[in-house]
């Protein structure tokens, strides 16, 4: 058995106060578990890939007296947070849109770009035209990029492809990437990203319900390709509301969870469709309406933020205070793609604090367990608590607020990041 013991800790920030949380929502959110010790440090010990045991140095001491300890971890003067997850990224592309950037500053809207061939559609040929070679290779280094920022556990959608050709090469890929970088993958299947040129909406719903499903299906029977969700773009110009929920069903029938953008840049009743249908999280949410905050809160559907993509785009943000107090459970993502820019959680958590008005202890409990319960895998992530995997980040700061706090300033905090209880990331001197 392999132990790894880190000790010395100032806070170890648990987020769940209770065992088996599966998320937190409402005024539970805000009530993170911290444990903290005036008179000595923290000890956590890992067995294997587990969580094992928490507590102070001297008890943990006291507890493993006598046992092998194969490796120790000086964590005085750190706090040990639990990895991040984030729960909506599109990792796998071609190319850039820095041209795009300028358009938008000079305010060009989203669809405005799309229209003219921008947007996705210009993705879509770029990745159509890069080899495998290259996009695996872009791909692991955003993923990397992700993991030293913190994050142990990612959402990656496909959706660069449309047709199927180029969509399976985006999931072979996207499962190629998991013996490359030891992070945590979880594959959503987004073919219903955009309408190709060649298609309308309504060509393009019946392709991926007739073809691509049945063909992802055989695929997933198999073993040759673990996905787990199944998304769509559901938004005015791409697909309308009873195209979505056709595919959305379609991918529920061979075992897939509900995943998909919703009400986004226009109101379209996502939010009431996705919580009647059993969605499990629905993302962006900006025009959500009060109907279907009600609904998703109901439904317990998890609202998976993207306040880096409003920044960007400069569009009025979800209204999350009310999605809290009324109970719906919010999640957090970086939405990280050629648009929107960026990979680190804690630069999302600060957005959300600061335009969306969450508290520290929100946006914290949204980056963590209730991003892993909005990708089904609360169970064994998003939490510090005995049993779950050893999934840690241990930062160098007088509180653990710091990694929010101090903006876009993570290369500088985070000074170790462990994956089942691994060292996967250990900041140079």
């Amino acid at each position: 058995m392999l132990r790894t013991l880190i000790y010395g800790a100032r806070q170890i920030v648990t987020v769940t106060r209770n065992n088996n949380e599966k998320f937190l929502c409402g005024k539970d959110m805000h009530a993170i578990g911290v444990i903290k010790s005036d008179a000595g440090g923290l000890s956590l010990m890992i067995e294997n890939e587990n969580i094992v045991a928490i507590g102070t140095d001297d008890a943990i001491a006291r507890d493993f007296e006598g046992m092998e300890i194969d490796n120790k971890i000086d964590a005085s003067g750190c706090c040990i947070l639990p990895g991040f997850v984030d729960a909506h990224t599109h990792p796998i592309w071609a190319g850039d849109r820095v041209h795009e950037y300028a358009k938008k500053l000079a305010g060009a809207t989203y669809m405005e770009i799309m229209r003219e061939g921008g947007g996705i559609g210009f993705t879509v040929e770029q990745t159509k035209l890069a080899t495998d070679e290259e996009l695996l290779i872009g791909l692991v280094a955003r993923l990397k990029r992700m993991l030293h920022a913190g994050t142990t556990y990612v959402e990656c959608k496909t959706g660069y492809g449309l047709e199927w050709p180029d969509e399976l090469r985006l999931l072979k890929l996207l499962e190629q990437a998991r013996s490359y970088i030891p992070i945590g993958i979880s594959i959503t299947y987004c073919a219903a990203h955009a309408v190709p040129k060649n298609k309308t909406a309504e060509e393009m719903t019946e392709d991926i319900i007739n073809k691509q499903i049945k063909a992802l299906r055989q695929l997933i029977d198999n073993k040759e390709i673990d996905v787990n969700d199944i998304d769509v773009f559901c938004e005015k110009g791409v697909y309308d509301i009873e195209q979505s929920r056709r595919i959305l069903l379609a991918g529920q029938q061979i075992g897939l969870s509900i995943n998909f953008h919703g009400d986004e840049l226009n109101y379209t009743g996502s939010a009431e469709m996705g919580a009647e249908i059993g969605a499990r999280a629905i993302s962006h949410l900006e025009c959500i309406s009060e109907e279907g905050i009600r609904a998703m809160a109901n439904a317990k559907t998890f609202a998976v933020i993207l306040p880096h993509t409003g920044y960007i785009l400069r569009i009025e943000m979800p209204p999350v205070r009310k999605m809290i107090d009324a109970g719906v459970p919010v999640a957090l993502g970086t939405d990280a793609n050629p648009n929107a820019f960026s990979s680190a959680m804690s630069i999302s958590m600060n957005l959300a604090c600061v335009l969306c008005h969450m508290s520290l202890e929100e946006a914290l409990a949204a980056a963590t367990i209730n991003s892993a319960a909005a990708l089904g895998i609360s169970d064994k992530y998003g939490s510090i608590e005995v049993g779950k995997k050893a999934d840690l980040i241990i930062c160098r700061c007088p509180s653990w607020e710091h990694i929010i706090y101090q903006f876009g300033d993570h290369t500088h905090i985070i000074r170790y990041v462990l994956k089942h209880g691994e060292v996967v990331y250990a900041k140079s001197a």
